[in-house]
């Protein structure tokens, strides 16, 4: 979807800085809308581990919309209980997430297991269908901007030419740090960590195995926290462990053995391979600005998590989805380009929450569940949200929230939502409508809504809510959604 001109410079509407999850749902969002975008990856090929392995019901609606909730589910797995060992020996399980029961307007309430590296392939598939790709070993070295677009420099290849541009490339972003964007964080917990991705014999795939810290260091400097979890999918287990402060982890297969003998009754020959690793060190930082003129950052460019409580990669997903039908409307002109805006007007008071939230799992004030779903996120504070409904009871649907589901006069509602428009939706009400630029459902009273009109946003969730169409054209009109 790239257009060279007579010149070195190739020309897109937007660039997409990183093939992450990020970059890649941003990229499917686009295409799906017929809007020109070069996602581009400096690695050679996809991120190949496992790190963001946890799927929030929130998302799992975002990948319904997106066409890919059916090769997502097929592949995922559910969170196994907790094993605790101790001297060889079981000690008793304990779920990680406490259970919601799936209702008719919340349909998905278990948070899924995926390997990230599974997650961008099911989404690099769905980008290929729909005419795009990723343009990988283009590391970003330089970006300047004016009021027309930005001009990107790379290793390797021409410069691209873009009306707008996303950094999507992770919690070192080259692209923030060209910006001069700032990130203000602290420290979740002062112990170094390892990630692993490895084969290991001699445990049973229905459980996450625990070895907890007995408190003492368990083997001088290689004592701490190991835990290894199944993923779906492969013969891999997912490895954590924790390693004393002051120390540094060993990702080799001869670094990983010993901190598996130390910590567990396992032997060495038992952990037979390692495919990935990676240290890091748990920390929850959010970026000053999530948008510098035509740049805007999205992802771990934007906010870097503890993985405690899956919210990262989660939250991640959602910026590429708030984004994408703004930048969508704005290039297609159905929108004024203030719309750009709001996004982050709506997604940094998000993100900043969900650090708070992933950063209080860490330290095991909240347990993971109803807060970690993400369905209560919403934007009622946001200036896209308009509730004209006077004297609204408490615990009523409002502008801001995310539109239920629900099967109404032979109509299921996330059917009807699916896809890059808006949707006018008419609850138990024969109001008259404005004309329409988008499709319009009409369905019984139903209690997730009460009655009345929602004009429900392309990213699911309630721009408009009325009695009548009072104010709805005017509205309307300003974002594309219907015609005076």
């Amino acid at each position: 979807m790239l257009v060279t001109s007579r010149t070195t410079a190739s020309h897109t509407d937007v660039l997409i800085v990183g093939a992450g999850p990020t970059g890649l749902a941003l990229a499917v969002d686009l295409a799906r809308r017929g809007v020109a975008a070069l996602l581009v990856e400096r690695g050679p090929a996809l991120f190949p581990g496992s790190r963001g392995k946890g799927l929030q019901p929130r998302t799992l609606e975002v990948l319904d919309d997106l066409g890919v909730l059916a090769e997502v589910r097929a592949s995922a797995g559910h969170y196994p209980p907790n094993l605790f060992w101790r001297d060889g020996e079981p000690q008793g399980e304990r779920r990680m997430y406490d259970p919601t029961e799936p209702s008719e307007s919340e349909p998905y309430t278990e948070t899924l297991m995926l390997p990230q590296w599974r997650t961008q392939q099911v989404l690099h598939k769905r980008l290929r269908a729909l005419g795009g790709s990723v343009a990988f070993g283009r590391e970003l070295v330089g970006l300047t901007q004016d009021e027309d677009g930005v001009t990107a420099e790379f290793t390797a290849g021409g410069p691209v030419r873009a009306r707008y541009a996303v950094a999507a490339d992770g919690g070192r972003s080259t692209l923030r740090r060209l910006l001069g964007i700032g990130m203000t964080g602290d420290t979740v917990d002062p112990d170094p960590m390892l990630v692993a991705d490895v084969r290991v014999s001699g445990l049973d795939r229905d459980h996450w195995h625990v070895f907890p810290d007995d408190g003492t260091g368990g083997g001088g400097p290689i004592g701490g926290l190991l835990a290894l979890c199944p993923l779906p999918g492969t013969d891999e287990f997912q490895l954590v462990a924790r390693y004393p402060r002051g120390t540094a982890a060993d990702p080799t297969l001869e670094g990983i053995r010993r901190t598996v003998t130390a910590r567990s009754h396992l032997r060495a020959e038992q952990v037979a391979a390692v495919r990935w690793a990676s240290g890091f060190q748990p920390r929850a930082a959010l970026a000053d600005r999530f948008r510098a003129g035509r740049v805007f950052l999205a992802g771990d460019a934007a906010h870097v998590h503890s993985p405690a409580g899956a919210q990262g990669l989660n939250t991640s997903i959602q910026d590429a989805y708030n984004l994408g039908w703004k930048l969508g409307a704005v290039l297609g002109g159905t929108a004024p380009e203030q719309l750009l805006d709001t996004y982050e007007e709506e997604r940094r008071p998000n993100a900043a929450a969900m650090l708070d939230l992933s950063t209080r799992v860490h330290h095991g004030e909240v347990r993971r569940g109803r807060a970690t779903q993400q369905l209560g996120l919403g934007y009622r504070e946001s200036s896209l949200s308009a509730e004209t409904r006077p004297d609204l009871p408490e615990g009523a649907l409002r502008a801001g929230d995310r539109a239920p589901d629900g099967r109404r006069g032979g109509v299921r509602l996330f059917d009807a939502f699916r896809g890059p428009h808006w949707t006018l939706l008419a609850v138990g009400t024969d109001a008259e409508l404005p004309g329409t630029a988008c499709p319009v459902v009409r369905i019984p009273a139903y209690e997730a809504y009460g009655t009345g009109l929602f004009l429900i946003r392309p990213d699911g969730y309630v721009g408009w809510a009325g009695t009548t169409a009072d104010g709805l054209a005017a509205y309307a009109a300003r974002h594309g959604a219907l015609r005076p």
